[in-house]
Order: structure tokens, then sequence, then C-alpha cells
């Protein structure tokens, strides 16, 4: 059974760091977890969130594509940048269109990486897993994830990719631990 993580950025900057972990978490599954693929989905076209939108309890196209992904994978990996000691109003729109009924996330295994100064973008973790408790997203607990972006040595080379060797040790104990929980709450694990 190969396990499939839908992973959503919260930064929509070509550029992001944010994005440069998800490649990293993707890299890392490829090269050395067997049973997990990790998918980016893109949430910038989604329209912010507007029950005006919804046509006969349906919801746009775009946004019913995107849930329809959520549906078909089993963990969730958030990329959750930290913008004034929340998560980015990208991410909220995209957790807010998958809770409109029927809610897509409920049940679903998930995890969080993030990176930024100071605390590494660690208080968007906080939000995100408030929100998650109403959308009946489980979150692993540890290792937790989030890397001090702007202290030495240098964590991302100029493509915004992670170079970092500690970073990209505990990204890989985070998806091992995602990857176990997944399992433990579909009842597979062994």
């Amino acid at each position: 059974m190969v396990l499939k993580v839908a992973a959503l950025c919260g930064s929509l900057r070509k550029g992001s760091y944010h994005l440069g972990l998800v490649r990293a978490a993707q890299q890392i599954c490829q090269d050395s977890i067997k049973g997990m693929e990790i998918d980016l989905l893109e949430i910038g076209h989604l329209p912010f969130i507007n029950s005006d939108l919804e046509v006969n309890g349906a919801c746009p196209p775009v946004v019913e594509d995107f849930r329809q992904k959520i549906l078909a994978a089993n963990s969730i990996l958030f990329a959750s940048p930290e913008y004034n000691y929340s998560i980015t109003p990208p991410l909220k729109n995209a957790v807010d269109w998958g809770s409109r009924p029927a809610n897509v996330w409920a049940g679903k295994a998930a995890a969080i990486i993030s990176t930024g100064g100071g605390f590494g973008g660690g208080r968007s973790h906080y939000h995100l897993r408030q929100v998650g408790v109403y959308v009946d997203l489980h979150f692993i607990n540890k290792p937790e994830f989030f890397v001090p972006a702007f202290n030495p040595p240098p964590k991302f080379d100029s493509e915004g990719d992670l170079i970092d060797p500690m970073s990209k040790e505990i990204l890989q104990q985070m998806l091992v631990s995602l990857q176990g929980f997944t399992l433990k709450l579909s009842g597979k694990a062994q």
C-alpha cells in the first residue's frame, strides 16, 4: 500500500522556503521512505470562501477538484508560514473550503512543517492545530518541525531548497512519524 500525502503550502511566493520544505519532504520520501508519496496541491487559485459561490449545494469546480484530492489522500502535510502569530490567509481559506459539507478533512492524520525567523514559524502550528480540532484533523505530536531559517549555518540555498543536514534528518523523522500515525489511524499499523 502506498500512502498518499496531500501537501498544502501556505505561502504563495515562488521562492518560498516553505515550498523548499515540501520539495525536501518529497525527496526524502522518494529516497528513503517506502510506501509514501507526497503530492503538492496548489491553493493559490482557490477563490475566497463565500457560500454565494456554491450552487445547489455544490462548490465551484476548482474547489470541488481540490476537495476530491483531499478526500483521496491518506494524510495531510501542511507547510505553514507564520503571519502575525497565525496561519496565512491562503491556508485558512483552503481549510475552510475543505470543511464545507461534507468535511473532507475528517479523520485524517496530519503534520505541520514551517520555517521563518526566531521561532521558525512555530506559532502558526498552534493556530493550525486549534482549527484542526474543529475539522477533525489528527496531528502528530512528535517530532515538531520548525526551522529558524536565518540562524547560521545556512538552511536554504538561493533556490529556496533545504540544504541543512540536521533539518533534513528531523524532517525525515517527522515523515516516518506521520506514516506510522496514518497507518495506525487507518487500522493498518504493523
